[in-house]
């Protein structure tokens, strides 16, 4: 299994960004996927997250209304849309896939992790 993550870069507070994740992996209609993000000198924490059925997913506190998961299973693929972004924001972000069909917030309940593209909010 492979994650590959995208869309990371330079933006300015209020703006969006959209990151992708392209997997190659055999049944990943039938799993969970989610986004946490790790900024420097805190741990990996939980951004959103997304099951097999359309109804399940998880928003953190955090970026609850400002952010918004998607997945396209015909492209393999998981989207994190973020609007309103703030400095605080700013950290890598990481695509991670788990062998289970409901999402899960815990980083180590997740069993395949991407590379993590960066984000930077300016203010």
């Amino acid at each position: 299994v492979q994650l590959q993550a995208s869309g990371g870069g330079l933006v300015q507070a209020g703006g969006s960004l959209r990151l992708a994740c392209a997997a190659s992996w055999p049944t990943f209609n039938n799993n969970a996927l989610g986004w946490f993000r790790q900024a420097p000198g805190k741990e990996r924490e939980f951004v959103a997250g997304i099951g097999r059925a359309a109804g399940n997913i998880l928003y953190s506190d955090i970026v609850k209304g400002r952010f918004t998961i998607a997945r396209d299973n015909a492209k393999s693929t998981v989207y994190l849309q973020m609007n309103s972004l703030k400095p605080e924001d700013t950290a890598v972000y990481y695509c991670a896939g788990r062998t289970s069909v409901y999402v899960g917030r815990l980083a180590s309940s997740y069993d395949y992790w991407g590379q993590g593209t960066l984000v930077t909010v300016s203010s």
